[in-house]
């Protein structure tokens, strides 16, 4: 046959080497103005080839998320995100496709989309258009678009918001060095002698006033004077460190939960939530291996939001597992709760069709020129972007300072204040029942009284004497005034002798 060379009632029959006719069976010519183009591209025809029939295309009644899917009241029109990018993609193909929306669902509870999708391999549904995640199990049957809204598990908690804490002021400090440094100086410098109680007191004092530069005890010995250079260089970092850490610490908003992740609620036995009607629940117990028993099946937004608040022991949930574009749109509006961890599932959502259906490598190439010329995102913008959730509100109550956050310091005062004033009273009183029970009490009871009150004045008002304190120091600089002079008699001594010598010698040589 690949040899044959002749004329017949279609016209010339021949076979190049690509075993295909020299001559077409047909010529496309375009008309374009007074000219005529003749090509060699297969023609795509005017409309879909489906027998005269509009295409069945099935659409899931949807109860919550309505702004993905949505049927308009008493028609069976749909609306929302993933018609308009239907249609918009469909608008872009070189030839028209006549279909009509099949609603699907009994529009009290979200449907089965595996249900749903399976239809079409029975040829109820020539397609379905729709939020339906392109998974493993229904690649195996139907043929789907390129993916027009990225998509995956994600896992929803609620967070609780924690405090700076009372003694947040405290963290940036560990153990100082400071016992070795207090051995070293205490040796040559009387400031760090005494007793072990003072040299500890002035130790600790020492250590804490130098981070504010504020010490007045000074070093003489070199280890002291080596030690306090480092710890000086470390003041300085410690200083940057601390008042950048505090910074943080007190208007950084943190947020805590358990729940970290897929991880964390396999190791649980707590209930989880998953949205009515998707592939999460066949996924947490055929893929995860977690019980179905801990499954509780949400249909809204709001019951996610109940069921997070709620007690589990009372129908509540630690966690709800959904997908990331519901998540994204219910946390647009719930401020409470966010995603722990990152996405598990790694998947998108696109249009089903039969096995082999040149619509949906066409719609792919349709979606992929929505995503290039932004048409795409402005529609995404159009349905899903509004948030009650205002970020820069929350960063500005989160950078406000509030008392609760120093009552620590507060408290430390406070207790600090108390103790020094009730040592001080103790010991006004000490001295006042010493002084009184020396005098002798010779007045009438109304003078007693006052001569008492004036008494006890006197005693709040009387200077403090610090020489018992200071005797040692007084004697030792006594000590070294008088070794000094001594020194000085001496030196003079010797110099007067000196020249009295030196007269003499002159006066004998004269």
């Amino acid at each position: 046959m690949l040899q044959s060379d002749f004329v017949g009632l279609t016209g010339h029959v021949k076979f190049n080497p690509d075993k295909s006719l020299i001559g077409p069976a047909y010529d496309i010519i375009n008309i374009i103005g007074t000219g005529v183009r003749q090509t060699v591209s297969k023609p795509r025809g005017w409309v879909f080839p489906n027998n005269g029939k509009q295409l069945r295309i099935g659409v899931p009644i949807r109860v919550s998320y309505r702004e993905f899917v949505s049927q308009v009241p008493g028609t069976n029109t749909s609306k929302g995100f993933c018609i308009d990018v239907f249609t918009a993609a469909v608008s872009l193909l070189p030839y028209a496709v006549p279909y009509q929306f099949i609603p699907y669902g009994n529009g009290h509870e979200n449907p089965s989309y595996t249900e749903l999708v399976n239809l079409i391999t029975t040829g109820y549904f020539d397609a379905v258009v729709g939020d339906i995640a392109i998974v493993t199990n229904r690649t195996k049957v139907l043929d789907f678009t390129l993916p027009y809204a990225a998509s995956g598990l994600v896992v929803v908690v609620p967070f609780k918001k924690l405090s700076t804490g009372a003694w947040a002021f405290l963290r940036p400090f560990s153990a100082p060095l400071w016992g070795w440094f207090g051995f070293w100086e205490h040796r040559t410098n009387d400031e760090f002698r005494g007793p072990p109680k003072k040299q500890l007191i002035t130790i600790l004092w020492f250590s804490l006033s130098t981070l504010f530069f504020a010490h007045k005890e000074t070093t003489v010995s070199t280890l002291g004077r080596l030690v306090l250079i480092l710890w000086l260089f470390v003041v300085l970092i410690i200083n940057s460190s601390y008042t950048a850490s505090l910074t943080s610490i007190l208007t950084v908003q943190k947020l805590y939960s358990p729940i970290n992740g897929i991880e964390s609620l396999k190791k649980g036995d707590e209930p989880i939530g998953y949205q009515v009607g998707s592939f999460a629940e066949h996924y947490l117990t055929e893929e995860i291996g977690i019980s179905k028993s801990r499954l509780r099946a949400l249909g809204s937004p709001e019951e996610y939001a109940m069921a997070l608040q709620r007690d589990p022991e009372k129908g509540g949930v630690v966690a709800v597992v959904d997908e990331l574009p519901y998540i994204e749109l219910f946390l647009s509006s719930q401020c409470k709760f966010r995603i722990a961890g990152q996405p598990f599932t790694k998947s998108g959502w696109g249009f089903a069709f039969p096995r082999d259906s040149p619509l949906a490598v066409d719609l792919s190439t349709a979606i992929l020129s929505l995503s290039e010329n932004g048409d795409l995102q402005r529609i995404h913008d159009k349905w899903l972007t509004k948030s009650a959730c205002s970020s820069d509100n929350t960063e500005i109550e989160s950078d406000r300072l509030e008392l609760k956050s120093f009552w620590g310091l507060y408290l430390l005062f406070a207790i600090a204040c108390f103790a020094a004033l009730l040592i001080y009273f103790v010991q006004i009183v000490r001295k006042y029942r010493k002084t009184v029970s020396g005098e002798s009490i010779s007045d009438v009871q109304g003078s007693s009284h006052s001569r008492r009150l004036r008494t006890l004045l006197s005693l709040m008002d009387e200077k403090h004497d610090q020489s018992r304190g200071d005797s040692k120091r007084r004697k030792l600089d006594r000590s070294l005034s008088a070794y000094d002079e001594e020194n000085d008699l001496r030196r003079d001594s010797n110099r007067r002798q000196s020249h009295i010598s030196l007269e003499r010698g002159t006066n004998v040589s004269n």
